[in-house]
This record gives C-alpha cells, sequence and structure tokens, in this order.
C-alpha cells in the first residue's frame, strides 16, 4: 500500500487557483452579479425558441437529396411533401357527379368541408372532389381513386405554409384532429409527428427532470450535510443550462454566426429532441465536476478550515483537473462541429460550450462568490427526529463544608 501524499499547504495556498477563489471571494457580491448577469444575457434567446424537427436542410447543400429538395421547394412548391393525411379506417368513399351534383357520400363530404375551414388549411383531396374555404371547388376526376380502398377512405389536407415540422405544423395537426369526424380518424404527415413527438417528451420530461433533481439533491446531502449547497448546486447548473441554450437558439436558430460556421439555421427552428439530450449529457459532466469541487471544500472544512480556505484549497486541489477533463471534451466536441451535418454541428457546440461555461463562469467564479456569501448558512443542517431531554435534572452537587483543624 503506497503512502498517501499530500502536498504542502504552503504549496496549495501559493496555487494560481487558490489566489483566484481568494480574489473572488473578496468581492463575492459584485463577482456573483456579473457573472449572473452574463449567463441571464447568453440564455435570453431561449425565450425566442420554436420548437420542430430537423428534416433533409440539415444535410449540406452538396448532398443529392438537399439540392433535390431545395429544387422542389422553389420550382414547384412543397405542398405534396407537406400533405397532412386523414385516415377514416371501414368508411370507403364513393365518386359523384359534377360540382353542381350532390356528392354521393355527403357524410364524408361534410367532413371534408370542415376540414377545409381550418385555418391554415390551402386544400383539402378526397374521394368526393376538392375543398377549399370549406366549399367544394371540384368534382372528383379520375386520380381521386386513390383516396378510397377496401378498409376504408383517407383526405389529403395540403397546409398554406412551407414547413410543416415547425410550430404552426404541430398546431395545424392538432386543429385538424379536433374537427368532429364521421367515425375513428386518424391524422398523420410532418405536422403530426412533430406534434405527437412533442407529445411524448413533455409526458416524460418532467419526470426525467424530476427523478434526476431528486437524486442528485439527496446523494449531494449526504455527501455535504447540507440541504444548501445541493440546491446551490443545482441552481447554478440550471443557469448553465439556461445560458448554452440560449447559445445555440442564437446560433442555430437565428444564424448570428452564419459567417463562421456557414448556414446552420436548418429552417429557423430548433429540434425538439435537441433540450433531452443537452440537459442528460450536460448535467451529468457538471454535476460530476461540482462532486470533484464539493468533495474537496468539505473534507478541508471538515479539518477545522473555515469556509474561505476551504473553499480556496478545495478549487485549488480540482481546478486543474477538471478544466483539464473540460478542456479534452471541448477538443473532442469541436471535432463534431467540423461536421458537414448541422445536428453534429449542434452538438458539438453545445456541448463543448456547455463544459467551458462550467469550469469558467460556473465553478471558477460563481461558486466561490455563493459560497463566501452563504457564509456559516452552507453547513447549517437542521437537527430533525432530535428531541430535548426533558428528564429531571440532577442537583447540583454541595461542597462539603471544611473540616475543623483538630
Amino acid at each position: 500500500m503506497f503512502a498517501r501524499l499530500r502536498r504542502p499547504e504552503r504549496a496549495v495556498s501559493s496555487g494560481a487557483w487558490f489566489r483566484l477563489a481568494r480574489a473572488v471571494m473578496r468581492r463575492p457580491a459584485l463577482v456573483s452579479v456579473g457573472a449572473l448577469a452574463l449567463l441571464v444575457l447568453l440564455a435570453a434567446p431561449v425565450t425566442q425558441v420554436r420548437f420542430g424537427m430537423y428534416d433533409d436542410r440539415i444535410l449540406p447543400a452538396s448532398s443529392p437529396v438537399a439540392e433535390t429538395s431545395q429544387r422542389l421547394r422553389a420550382e414547384f412548391g412543397s405542398q405534396w411533401m407537406d400533405a397532412a393525411s386523414v385516415v377514416l379506417p371501414g368508411r370507403p368513399g364513393a365518386m359523384s357527379g359534377s360540382v353542381a351534383d350532390p356528392p354521393a357520400d355527403p357524410v364524408l363530404d361534410a367532413y371534408a368541408r370542415r376540414l377545409a375551414q381550418v385555418p391554415g388549411v390551402r386544400r383539402v383531396d378526397a374521394r368526393t372532389g376538392t375543398y377549399r374555404d370549406g366549399r367544394r371547388t371540384a368534382p372528383p376526376d379520375a386520380s381521386s381513386g386513390r383516396f378510397a380502398g377496401a378498409g376504408g377512405t383517407w383526405l389529403s389536407v395540403i397546409p398554406d405554409g412551407d414547413d410543416p415540422l415547425s410550430p404552426q405544423g404541430s398546431r395545424l395537426a392538432a386543429a385538424l384532429r379536433a374537427v368532429p369526424a364521421p367515425g375513428p380518424a386518424l391524422v398523420g404527415g410532418p405536422g403530426a409527428r412533430l406534434a405527437d413527438t412533442e407529445h411524448v417528451l413533455a409526458g416524460r420530461l418532467p419526470a426525467v427532470v424530476g427523478v434526476t433533481v431528486l437524486v442528485t439533491f439527496v446523494l449531494l446531502l449526504a455527501l455535504t450535510r447540507s440541504p444548501l449547497i445541493p440546491v446551490k448546486a443545482l441552481a447554478l447548473n440550471a443557469l448553465g443550462l439556461a445560458a448554452t441554450s440560449g447559445i445555440l437558439v442564437a446560433v442555430f436558430q437565428q444564424g448570428h454566426l452564419a459567417p463562421l460556421l456557414g448556414d446552420v439555421t436548418a429552417g429557423g427552428i430548433t429540434d425538439v429532441v435537441m433540450p433531452s439530450l443537452m440537459f442528460c449529457v450536460t448535467f451529468g459532466l457538471s454535476m460530476d465536476y461540482e462532486v470533484f469541487l464539493l468533495s474537496r471544500i468539505v473534507d478541508e472544512h471538515r479539518r477545522g478550515s473555515d469556509t474561505e480556505t476551504a473553499v480556496a484549497v478545495g478549487l485549488q486541489r480540482t481546478g486543474g483537473l477538471f478544466t483539464s477533463a473540460a478542456l479534452v471534451f471541448a477538443t473532442v466536441m469541436a471535432a463534431l462541429a467540423l461536421s458537414s451535418l448541422v445536428l453534429l454541428k449542434l452538438i458539438g457546440v453545445g456541448l463543448a460550450l456547455a463544459v467551458l461555461l462550467d469550469c469558467t463562469v460556473i465553478r471558477a467564479l460563481l461558486v466561490p462568490a455563493v459560497m463566501r456569501l452563504a457564509g456559516r448558512a452552507n453547513w447549517w443542517m437542521p437537527q430533525l427526529g432530535r428531541r430535548k431531554d426533558r428528564s429531571v435534572p440532577s442537583p447540583t452537587p454541595v461542597p462539603a463544608a471544611p473540616m475543623e483543624a483538630p
């Protein structure tokens, strides 16, 4: 068994991270306000996020698929690709004559008229004809037979917009599903796919976040024996995640770094799956660095050091470790940022920025400043489950009278 080597105290107190922590804790309020203002400023674009799903526009311009799709949108319109499909199982359609003639299936005709009245719908094609603005504008033609089959009939709903994988497409799918149908109706298409993805994520993500936060709080509480330090760690990690998300929205949705990264906007949306991915990876990495730092701070405080000394020593002994790890991770992620695929660029840039923000603004500045402001409250722990001793105190012994000298 090797003997555990310890650095001399002089080497610890003369380190760069120790001096940085001391400098931060001399002006904790100023550093806290400045760092928080920076993080809030970086997180501000999150308020303008537009969730959607990436399509062929994440491919490089040289891709044949991307070139084909761009030509279709520019020269022919993308209405056929963007159309929603409404399926009525068990209801085969029927042909009818001219526009003036009554449709052979008045129930299906009435349903198609209702779909055509939904805001955002350009046209509805069905077995009974073509509909616009709630009116039948054309009778069925030779191609209308594709809308009927042995198992039922379906309707093609062509939207007004050119991007069904956007918030507008999701809202249109919800509006189509809300239209009263003559029986069971299934709504599909790009907008419905986005709506269903959002529904699944919205249903599961709160539980995932809640369990993650609860388990992290309990583990940090067991490590530090303080409820304030885990709350501080969770709040700072949330700020770091919000700042990273804001940068991603500014770059990959709004295109503010287009001269540097090229056209990475991919339709001016943020993929709806990205927040879940970024939360899981970024939160795990940030909390990993937090545990390194807190373990050293707690150990030093339990040895008898005050809060300022414990924080400075803890940062000195772990600052180089998690900074080196963050730089290695950021370098690997930067390789992804060189990809020609927008999705890989987003992942690479996002994760690299997250770890760099965490090891600089949060760990090196905010953690020492906040702990200095909290002072002795960092180590407060409520005494739960303990009751005062209510037994009758034993009487104070009376000193014996001095013996008289004979």
